[in-house]
């Protein structure tokens, strides 16, 4: 799901400024905040953001920005997280020398050639121009050769979209794009694959009712029988003690022990 493209008026909107940044943060001073999360305020205007020196992680997701110039100063960003936007260019971001992870999913990114500015980017290894479980993704993403475009102008990168490209797992990601292609329906003339039988009958995994059992009835009536046995004779055994009780010790004398 591509952003709605911007129309006339629709630039202006909350603009960054240095009492919003100190409100978020609670620092005083713009160059020592590192950390950023701007997401979901509407911004349209980076405004004094390009002061924050320092900063290291920043979100500015799900607002309404079509330009980052401002972030051309920031040559300590290493996480950037711009989906969900307008913009239709990727420029000053060339300057973000420690760029390592950028998604700009969401956005009005046309064709792979508005990523050239990455390519001197030499720390940059996770891409994503693209999320389907938030559905959001730009124009370019639609060609058929999008994966081999931005992996010819960005060989350095390790993960493209969540998989990985290249590196220690990137054969299981490529083994599972290959079946994927694979199991996909074909147009061309040929035999039909055998559609896939269940290996259990149905009902099988179905809870079967509770059935009654004769011997487990009878174990529970035997059982019952034994304990009231058990409770005769109890009371058998006291009557019998309070009978040698009384023939000991007759009514009158008392007993000059004391236990």
């Amino acid at each position: 799901m591509e952003p709605p493209a911007e129309k006339p008026g629709e630039a202006d909107g909350p603009r960054i400024t240095p009492q919003l940044l100190k409100s978020h943060t609670g620092e005083f001073s713009l160059e020592s905040i590192l950390l950023l999360k701007l997401q979901g305020l509407g911004l349209a205007d980076l405004g004094c953001l390009g002061e924050c020196l320092g900063l290291e992680w920043l979100d500015l997701s799900g607002n309404a920005l079509t330009q980052l110039g401002p972030l051309a100063s920031l040559r300590q960003l290493t996480v950037l997280n711009v989906s969900n936007n307008r913009l239709t260019e990727l420029e000053p971001l060339a300057a973000c020398e420690s760029l390592q992870s950028l998604n700009a999913a969401g956005n009005l990114l046309a064709t792979p050639g508005q990523l050239q500015c990455l390519a001197g980017l030499r720390s940059l290894e996770y891409l994503r121009l693209q999320d389907p479980l938030a559905r959001l993704s730009n124009p370019l993403c639609a060609s058929p050769s999008y994966w081999a475009a931005v992996q010819e102008l960005l060989p350095g990168l390790k993960v493209i979209d969540g998989e990985r490209v290249s590196g220690r797992g990137s054969e299981l990601y490529q083994l599972c794009r290959d079946l994927d292609s694979s199991l996909r329906p074909s147009s061309c003339p040929g035999p039909r694959a055998m559609e896939a039988q269940p290996w259990v009958e149905p009902g099988y995994w179905e809870s079967w009712p509770p059935r009654s059992s004769s011997i487990l009835e009878e174990a529970c009536r035997q059982f019952q029988d034994t304990l009231q046995e058990c409770r005769d004779l109890d009371r058998q055994a006291s009557d019998s003690l309070a009978r040698a009780e009384q023939a000991l010790c007759p009514e009158g004398l008392a007993s000059s022990f004391v236990f």
